[in-house]
């Protein structure tokens, strides 16, 4: 089938396509630049309030369905993603850039999760369950029979990540969890690749469905800026947050959840600067090995990966200096190769400025030049005191901020 009759541009709320009315987002392929059709109108509050009031009447009913039935669920969301073929894979890679390798074995992590979670799910292990017998012989007075298990929150709010549109978007971790504990989800889809999340979406809603469930324990919105987001976070009847993003927009969701009537938790990554201490024997029998490695995982995936190490520190000496340099080596040999989003490059290249503006930093060496929306690597050296700190500029706007 092809991807224009499976795509319609329109949000998912409750089993029903919803036009929203804000802003519209288009998709853009980052290795051309070119704008990907269709475009998708931003939902109103009035949409999440659909969707969350439809996610609080399913809720009683789809945490009280067996076991069974629960983990048959999400082997039927895996089996619907599977069927979606070429189209899905196709879609994912010209809306992130990624590679066909990259996206059939994203799918396949996917597909694993929501089955893995089936398997905790029949095991009874997500329960908990625990019951400690009674002691009516106990002196001085007799106990009763003591039980304990773990029952769900409610509705949950998911935010995809802009770096894995398949296993941390709509059916990704976060939600596998949440319905596996007997949660209804509805997924803020990321404006990156709204068109993979339309087709996950859709998968999530046929197999919720087939299997005779509450049609709220799924919804799918979209909305570019905050506002949406803030509103789901808001909601009184949301009861649990699980964000992949970055660390202004995780603090700011943190903080709308914190402030309410009803504080609820926020289970977020977001953002890091992964710091790698390399200790002196190491750095002595192996700076040459251990450089080389450093550079691999700060170049994986044009450093969009949340292990891209952001700084590395080790002590002055001979084996530094030989660190460095093949540190500087291995990044001039370093090709050019293109990023999720417009977005996140002006992001790149403001840390790089930033940088290059700082006195105290010394630019080691840059990658191959680039051409249109792609990301060079760049390595700083700034001294303090006794130490050598190497530095690339992903996401170091925070770094520069406390130096």
């Amino acid at each position: 089938m092809d991807t224009k009759e499976l795509l319609k541009g329109t949000s998912l709320v409750a089993g029903q396509d919803v036009t929203g009315t804000q802003h519209a987002i288009y998709a853009i392929n980052p290795a051309t630049n070119e704008t990907l059709e269709p475009a998708y109108n931003g939902a109103t509050k009035a949409e999440v309030e659909q969707a969350v009031s439809a996610a609080w009447q399913a809720f009683d009913q789809y945490r009280a369905i067996s076991t069974e039935k629960r983990a048959a669920f999400l082997e039927c969301i895996a089996d619907e993603i599977l069927a979606l073929g070429d189209v899905l894979v196709e879609r994912a890679m010209a809306e992130s850039g990624l590679p066909k390798a990259r996206i059939e074995g994203e799918r396949g992590r996917t597909m694993g999760q929501l089955r893995l979670f089936a398997g905790v799910v029949r095991l009874g292990k997500a329960t908990d369950a625990r019951i400690d017998p009674a002691m009516p012989d106990r002196a001085p007075l007799p106990r009763s029979d003591l039980r304990f298990q773990k029952i769900a929150l409610g509705p949950v709010a998911v935010f995809g990540a802009s770096n894995f549109p398949l296993a941390f978007s709509v059916a990704g971790g976060d939600t596998a969890s949440a319905l596996a504990a007997g949660c209804p989800v509805v997924v803020k889809a990321h404006s990156a690749h709204p068109g993979t999340s339309e087709l996950v979406g859709r998968a999530i809603a046929a197999a919720v469905k087939k299997c005779g469930l509450p049609a709220g324990v799924f919804s799918l919105l979209y909305g570019s800026g905050r506002e949406i987001g803030s509103a789901l976070v808001a909601h009184p009847s949301i009861k649990a947050v699980g964000f992949t993003g970055s660390r202004s927009g995780g603090v700011a969701l943190m903080n709308i959840a914190a402030n309410r009537p009803e504080p609820i938790p926020v289970y977020a990554e977001m953002s890091s600067i992964n710091p790698v201490f390399v200790m002196p024997e190491k750095l002595s029998a192996e700076a040459q090995s251990v450089a080389k490695g450093f550079v691999g995982s700060l170049a994986m995936g044009a450093g969009q990966f949340c292990t891209n190490p952001g700084m590395v520190v080790l002590l002055k000496g001979e084996a530094a200096d030989s660190f460095k340099a093949t540190v500087a080596s291995e990044v001039q040999a370093l090709g050019t190769q293109t990023m999720l989003t417009p977005g996140i490059y002006q992001a790149y290249c403001e840390g790089v400025e930033k940088l290059n503006s700082n006195s105290a930093a010394a630019l080691l060496a840059k990658g191959m030049t680039a051409i249109n929306q792609t990301s060079v690597a760049h390595m700083y050296s700034l001294p303090v005191r006794k130490r050598s700190w190497l530095m690339s500029p992903w996401k170091m706007k925070y770094l520069v901020q406390r130096l």
